[in-house]
């Protein structure tokens, strides 16, 4: 697949649905119209590609509604250099949005037959996360820590607390809590032992599976 003048009319029409959504963040808009959501999905729907809707993907996973990547990407309130921390690669789509930003990501996936088809696509592609990782994202990534930012595209059924020690001071966890449908959650550290915490409507995401070895 190729990306064309068509797709990227398409992106245009897609950043006006969400701004009428509600998504004010001009940067995060931007990189909506920057990113070809296209490639990071099956050639078989390229055509549903600037909808507003999630999509399978490989491993039982779905690359998540436009809608959803971007308010979660204003919640997070990224400034360029901010290490990021993102819980569950999945497509990949996620991260490039986060490095149109210019994030420092370091990315998580547990999904091996994700992992790899996913780094071989941003190395073909040319997106450079710090880190892309194998791993449990429940652990988050404590030898990288403090983060700026850190972003779960998944839903959990608690808060792991390994995610808010990571967090810097000032910094922001934003993951959508719950076990059947999730409550998009913000976390800001407001120092060692304070967060404040802030609650913003209903999503739906497939499952946080936490590693139990």
């Amino acid at each position: 697949m190729r990306d064309t003048l068509k797709h990227s009319g398409l992106r245009n029409k897609l950043a006006k649905i969400l701004l009428a959504k509600g998504i004010s963040d001009a940067k995060v808009l931007d990189a909506i119209r920057a990113i070809p959501r296209h490639l990071f999905m099956d050639s078989s729907f390229e055509g549903h590609a600037y909808q507003d809707k999630a999509f399978p993907i490989a491993a039982d996973q779905t690359i998540s509604q436009p809608y959803t990547v971007a308010f979660q990407t204003q919640l997070l309130a990224v400034r360029p250099n901010d290490k990021i921390l993102e819980i569950g690669t999945g497509s990949g789509y996620q991260t490039a949005i986060l490095l149109q930003l210019k994030a420092k990501v370091y990315t998580i996936e547990r999904q091996l037959e994700l992992f790899k088809k996913t780094k071989i696509f941003f190395s073909k592609m040319g997106y450079r996360p710090k880190k892309t990782i194998f791993g449990d994202g429940y652990k988050g990534l404590p030898e990288e820590a403090p983060f700026q930012g850190i972003i779960v595209t998944a839903g959990a059924p608690e808060v792991p607390k390994a995610l808010l020690s990571q967090l810097d001071i000032g910094g922001r966890l934003v993951i959508p809590v719950g076990s059947d449908n999730q409550i998009m959650t913000l976390f800001v550290r407001k120092s060692e032992k304070e967060f404040e915490k802030k609650e913003y409507g209903s999503f739906r995401f497939v499952p946080l599976l936490e590693d139990k070895n």
